[in-house]
This record gives structure tokens, sequence and C-alpha cells, in this order.
């Protein structure tokens, strides 16, 4: 708040606590001086929920005690920590690798939320759905096909063989087996088939996970294939 904003506040103030009128020149003038030292980065009203004249009268209304300006300047604090709390950072719209941009659109963002000129960002909920994608992000979907690029995939095939194994075999037309639970292994679905180590004595004594799913896993899965054209 400004001077002539403080000297406002002061007679609304003053209006419902007399208490705080004072009589001389001098003394006002003390008054306005130290108010707008304490109140200084204090708005009077913001479009988003704070007003320092509803903070004065709640103030008058439920204290005994004559009106101070850290009885502002506290509300304030909370108001503004309770903004940031419910502010998701939403992704700037500059270039990512600009870093300095990158930055100060973050910060600005975050100073407009905190002083009460923008509204906290809030989160899109997961359940969404896809009415919630972003319609540039949904037309580069669909123009590569995937979230990960083939040039990506095909560099991760080596070190995730049993994913690429499968997205091999649907995208050949074959059945996906890790859509069901080997009878075999007893791999649940989305998990890896398991090779078992037998002891000499016929007991198990470790599994590895497989590349490729066990034969009868994969009858299964062209079973039920069948069974839903079927039906």
């Amino acid at each position: 708040m400004d001077r002539r904003e403080i000297a406002a506040l002061l007679a609304y103030i003053g209006r419902l606590d007399p208490r705080l009128i004072r009589t001389t020149e001098r003394e006002a003038a003390d008054q306005l001086a130290q108010w707008h030292e304490l109140l200084d980065d204090v708005p009077m009203a913001t479009p988003y929920g704070w007003d320092a004249r509803v903070a004065a009268r709640r103030h008058i209304r439920t204290s005994p005690f004559q009106i101070l300006p850290t009885d502002l300047a506290r509300p304030w604090e909370s108001y503004r920590r309770d903004r940031l709390a419910r502010h998701s950072d939403p992704t700037p719209s500059v270039d990512p690798d600009d870093q300095a941009a990158w930055t100060a659109e973050l910060a600005g963002a975050r100073r407009a939320v905190a002083s009460g000129a923008a509204p906290p960002a809030q989160a899109k909920a997961i359940t969404a759905g896809r009415a919630g994608i972003d319609p540039k992000l949904e037309s580069r979907l669909r123009e590569i096909g995937s979230c990960i690029p083939p040039a990506a995939r095909a560099a991760l095939a080596p070190y995730r063989p049993t994913r690429a194994a499968r997205e091999a075999a649907v995208a050949q037309g074959l059945p996906d087996a890790l859509g069901v639970r080997c009878e075999w292994c007893l791999a649940q679905p989305d998990e890896p088939c398991r090779r078992r180590r037998i002891g000499p004595d016929g007991g198990a004594r470790g599994t590895a996970p497989r590349a490729t799913p066990h034969p009868c896993r994969l009858d299964l899965a062209a079973q039920q294939v069948r069974h839903s054209a079927v039906s």
C-alpha cells in the first residue's frame, strides 16, 4: 500500500475504533509513517480474496486490543503461504533450452500468485481422461504414434528385452502373451515369464526373467484372442 492507501485505511479503521484516531497533525504523520513502513508490501485488496479492510474489521470485531500494523501483516503472510501451497507450477511456454527465460517465467508466475494478482494454478487430475490433453500434444501423439519416439524406443530395446519382444509381437499381429497369466511359471499379467533353476534334489533354487514368454502362455493368449473374436 502506498501512503494514500494507508491514510484511507486508517480513516476507515478510525470510524470503527476511535482509539486509533490521532488528534494532532504530528501524531497523525508519525502514525502514517509507521503503518506505511510496516505495510508497504501489503496490498489494499487483490482480485482473489484479500482485502485489508476486511482483515481489519475482523480483528476489531474479535479482539479487545487496539489494532496494530502487525495484525494486518500476519494475515497477509498467511494468505500468501496458503496460495503458494496450492499452486502447481504450470509448464512455461518458452523454449526449455533457454534456462534463463524458463526460470524467469516460473518465478514471475509464483510472484503473481503470491501477490494475489493471479489465482493458483491447480494440477490437472489424472482422472481427467483424454479430454484434458492439450490439443497440440494430441496432434503430436497422432503424428509419431507414441509418447516415446521410435528412435528412443529402438535405443531402449537392448535394456528392456521383454518389453521389446512384446511390442514386436503386437506389431506383427501376434497375441500379447504378457496380457495373460502364465500357467507354467505363474507370472502375473504384464510380468515377464521366469526360468526356473532346478537343483540336484529337484527343488527350485531360483528364477531368472525370460526374454520370451513360455509357449503355453502364447497358446493361452491366442486362445483368448480367438474366444474374443467369436464372442
